[in-house]
């Protein structure tokens, strides 16, 4: 097994640069879980402290 014939991954391969497609993802996902948590803790503070 000798790595003379190692392949690059096909997205490397067709020169597309997924980087802004997956940061774009994250945000997607984060700013609501964000605010979401941000929510829950304020109601939970109140909750519990009157």
């Amino acid at each position: 097994m000798s790595g003379t014939n190692a392949q690059s991954p096909p997205e490397a391969s067709t020169g597309k640069d997924r980087r802004p497609l997956i940061a774009f993802t994250w945000l997607w996902v984060g700013v609501p879980l964000a605010y979401g948590l941000y929510e829950l803790v304020r109601k939970a503070t109140q909750l519990f402290t009157g």
